[in-house]
């Protein structure tokens, strides 16, 4: 057993999980073998960054908030920060188009897992077929990631 290899693959697919299947080939695993260590890693960081998502957004909050405090303490202008960026602009567009399923299943796909689920939990934490949703996103997303890499290009 290759647990160096495990490991990389669970290691790497807790922050991308898009990517990480295509070590596997080059890693000498099986397809099973790459599938279930980037599944595993996948849901260990989606739960983790899912359930912890209060705490991060309200931490953020609070770090605006001191920052615009501080400025006004100084006497210079606050920096506000642009609320439509490009990337909230395209969240909020898959948002409206897909509703919870799009968010849910792609998110932590395209971003990375831990944005992908604080973002999936701060539109939709209240629905209770959101972390199951996502669950199922990463059984889906990782058997068509796997398969490309195992299939397609190698």
């Amino acid at each position: 057993m290759n647990w160096g290899a495990y490991f990389s693959l669970f290691s790497l697919s807790t922050i991308k999980f898009l990517f990480a299947p295509f070590a596997g080939p080059y890693a000498q695993l099986s397809f099973l073998e790459t599938y279930f260590s980037c599944v595993a890693g996948a849901l260990i960081s989606a739960s983790i960054f899912y359930f912890a998502s209060e705490y991060f957004i309200e931490r953020a909050q609070k770090k605006r908030l001191a920052n615009y405090r501080n400025a006004l303490q100084k006497g210079q202008i606050p920096k506000v920060k642009k609320n439509f960026t490009r990337a909230n602009k395209f969240i909020v567009h898959i948002k409206k188009r897909f509703g919870i399923y799009g968010i849910s299943l792609y998110a932590p796909l395209f971003l990375s897992v831990p944005i992908g689920s604080i973002i999936t939990a701060k539109f939709y934490g209240r629905d209770k077929r959101t972390f199951p949703l996502i669950v199922f996103g990463m059984f889906l997303n990782g058997a068509i990631t796997t398969s490309l890499a195992y299939f397609v290009f190698s």
